[in-house]
This record gives C-alpha cells, structure tokens and sequence, in this order.
C-alpha cells in the first residue's frame, strides 16, 4: 500500500519532469529542443511520454490507447510550458525551498512514515533518485507560485456566475444523508501474568479480574470524554490514547450513510449535529466515544456549503485558457528551437523562430533576441 501510495505522490509531484543537472562526465544526448539556455534531451521526452502513457493506463485502461494517441502530441509541449515558467520563477526570485521542506513532509504524513529518512527509502524502493524525486517536487512548487502570481491572481470570479452554476448543476449535488465519524477507543487492558513455565498456558483472569479491567477501561474513557467536553483536541486524543486502527488518522473512520450502521448506534450518531460527541458506548471491544464531524442532510447541498468548491471549478475553467495565453506569451519572448521531427503544440503565431550565425564566441551563451545560436 504504502508503495502505491509513493507512486501516486511521485505521479503529482513530477506531473512534469525535469533532469537533475548532469555530471561533467555524463555523454551528451540528443537534444530535441532549445528554450532560451536550457535544453530539452531526447531522454527527456522519452521519459515524460513513458510516465504519459503509465498514468493514462492507470486512469482509464479500457480506453487507454485513444487518450495517448491524443494527448502525447502534447509531452514536448508541457516540457516547454515547465522550462519556461521555471526561467520566470527564476527572474521572480522564486526558490521554493521552504515550501519542499513542507511538501515532503505532508507526503511522509499521507504514507505514514515515521522519518524522512524512510521517505528517502520508500522513493529508492520505487527505483527512483531521491534527489531528483525533490528537484521534480520543487519544480512543481516553483512553477505553481508563478502561475498563481502571474495568472491566478488575475483572475476575477463573479459571484453571479457561483449561483449560476449552483442552479445549473443542483440535480448533479444531490446526496443521501450521511456522517462522517472519528472514534477513541479503550479496550480493556489485560493484567500482566505472572511468570510461567515453559510450554505451559498462561491462567485465564478470574471474573473478579475481568470486571476490574472493565472498570478501569470505562472509567479511563469517561475520563477522555470529560477532558474533550472541557475543550481538549478530540483528533489529538485519538492519536495518543485510542487503541482503534484508526488512531493514527485521528480515529478518522470516513463516511457512513444511513443504514449501514447498526440500528441502535445510527440512532445515536444520526441525531448529532457536526463537531458532537457521544456519550461512552460499550462495545464488543470495550469503550467507545464517537464523533460527528459532518453531518450532510439529503438533498442538494446549500449554496454556502458548496460555494467553495464551486470556486474552485470555476477558477480553473478560466485558469486553463488564460495560463496558455501567458505561455504563449513567453513564447513570444523566448528564444526556442525544435529539432526537426518534433513539434511544439503550443507554439504562438508570432513567435520568432531563432536564425543560426557563424558567431561563435564567449558571449554565446547569453542569446539575445534573433541572435540565437546552436543548432541540432
């Protein structure tokens, strides 16, 4: 599992792949594509078209061989889209170091790994380079932060357009009624026994003994219950005190409509309200406390409660169009060459193909508009 999990987090962070600088004594590859003084390797293209088709397998494998044939005219594209916001960062002063530090540390969290040393050993597991598993995740940091500066924050959304879309899509948000639960429990904790001989069984615990280890199992929840009734972190506790599989995800148990729930308990959870408690319940496993922290009602959820997401779907309808107008733009700036063979499709209108000269000199290196150098 926590392979698969490593996997998805790679495919996130690495949505658009860039090599890690070479040693000096690596052999030069084929190089497809120029963008300003960066290049784009042959190796590079292959790789992105690999993890392309691996992801689109993944995401619909009955239709997989279509979606490729469609979308990998576009991997020489991204490769550029990714060189060049990675040079805007660059001139913004955009590093990303602090937010990496974050971004690795939120993924240690997801595949609940005790250190980054074993995140480091997850990645490696994968066959990947953990240095260049961080520069891919840096990369996505950087380039998100330009598109979030120069395009994002352009962008207006109109509060007409959120009802709109509400009104147009209520028959699509319709939904049962159903809860989202996190639980502490406290299961009775058997009395240590006493030393016994080799190949014999350890004595079973009296009545007297297992009604003790009741009690004390009762009272230590009740004493939970008071301490998150005062104001204590009901996540914290679950993570510290509960012995439930859940504790590690705060006693987190996810969705339950109506129904799927033993009918005595859905009564209970049922009639809280978001943020409420139980009183302690006893279980076959000892004693509960459970937590209501959703309660969605049947029906369409009110604007207010989906106007976020709603936000949200529409930002990225309008973000889609204008960041490939801004790309275009710094097409338009840029200094790119494509190898013969390979196309680029978001190229502009109005770009301006780079013309070869015979000047080869020390300054080379610094290309300047229509004065751009080297060739395939």
């Amino acid at each position: 599992m926590k392979n698969t999990k490593l996997f998805l987090l790679l495919a996130v962070a690495g949505a658009l792949l860039f090599p890690a600088l070479m040693p000096a004594d690596t052999v030069v590859e084929e190089i497809i594509a120029r963008v300003n003084n960066e290049i784009i390797t042959r190796s590079e293209y292959a790789r992105s078209r690999d993890q392309l088709k691996q992801e689109i397998q993944q995401q619909a494998p009955s239709n997989s061989d279509r979606a490729f044939a469609e979308r990998q005219r576009d991997v020489l594209r991204d490769l550029i889209d990714q060189q060049l916001l990675l040079q805007k960062g660059k001139d913004m002063g955009v590093t990303g170091d602090t937010e990496l530090i974050k971004r690795l540390d939120e993924m240690r969290k997801q595949m609940n790994l005790e250190s980054m040393e074993d995140l480091e050993k997850a990645a490696q597991a994968q066959g990947i380079s953990y240095e260049e598993f961080k520069q891919n995740t840096r990369n996505q940091i950087i380039t998100q932060r330009v598109i979030g500066q120069e395009v994002g924050q352009h962008l207006a959304l109109n509060k007409d357009d959120v009802k709109k879309f509400y009104d147009e899509h209520q028959a699509e948000m319709q939904q049962p009624e159903q809860i989202r639960l996190s639980e502490i429990l406290v299961a009775p904790k058997a009395a240590t026994p006493p030393a016994a001989d080799a190949g014999s069984t350890p004595p079973a615990p009296t009545q007297a003994e297992s009604d003790a280890q009741l009690a004390a199992a009762q009272a230590k929840a009740q004493d939970l219950l008071e301490q998150i009734r005062k104001g204590a972190s009901f996540e914290d506790l679950a993570k510290k005190q509960s012995d439930g599989p859940s504790a590690a995800q705060g006693g987190d148990l996810n969705y339950f409509k109506r129904g799927t729930l033993a009918k005595e308990l859905e009564d209970r959870v049922f009639a809280l309200k978001a943020g409420e408690t139980t009183d302690v319940i006893r279980t076959k496993q000892g004693f509960v406390i459970l937590k209501v922290t959703e309660h969605q009602m049947a029906g369409a959820p009110t604007l207010k409660e989906v106007e976020p997401r709603i936000q949200d779907a529409l930002y990225m309808q309008k973000l889609q169009p204008a960041l490939r107008a801004y790309l275009s733009k710094l097409r338009e700036e840029a200094f790119i060459d494509i190898k013969p063979g390979y196309i680029d499709s978001g190229a502009s209108a109005k770009q301006t193909k780079p013309v070869e000269t015979t000047a080869r000199n020390a300054t080379a290196k610094n290309l300047k508009k229509k004065k751009k150098l080297g060739v395939f």
